[in-house]
């Protein structure tokens, strides 16, 4: 069971997706910072799609979580880069199939490339799990 709270006051417009404007870890955590992942599958292949390549993100960030002995629920902040406005609906239903009920604050950030031109999205993390 995570200790984290997440932070959506009445003075604030309600999240514009499934995310926490804010997130308080509690005190004595442990922190993982999760470099930005691509979408490449551990065989080494690149799907050609942004939604297979977010699912490969995601499926990572949780490999990498449940390596440190973490869940879904210990991430508490994503950022994602995506090089396309017209990827976010595709990008928002890989990661509702991978994260669940979990709300992270979150940033959604449109961009001209990524260092690969094959890539279409990058997703970096931070965890933390008392």
């Amino acid at each position: 069971m995570t200790s984290h709270k997440a932070h959506n006051p009445p003075g604030v417009a309600a999240p514009a997706g499934p995310y926490s404007h804010g997130v308080e870890v509690g005190p004595n955590a442990r922190w993982l910072y999760i470099a930005g992942q691509i979408g490449t599958a551990p065989d080494g292949s690149v799907p050609s799609d942004v939604e297979g390549q977010a699912a490969n993100c995601w499926r990572n960030i949780r490999n990498i979580l449940e390596s440190a002995g973490m869940g879904m629920d210990d991430l508490v902040k994503a950022t994602v880069f995506l090089t396309s406005d017209q990827h976010i609906g595709p990008y928002r239903a890989a990661r509702d199939r991978i994260i669940g009920a979990s709300r992270p604050a979150s940033t959604l950030v449109v961009v001209a490339r990524l260092v690969r031109s094959e890539w279409l999205i990058e997703i970096e993390g931070i965890a933390a799990k008392a």
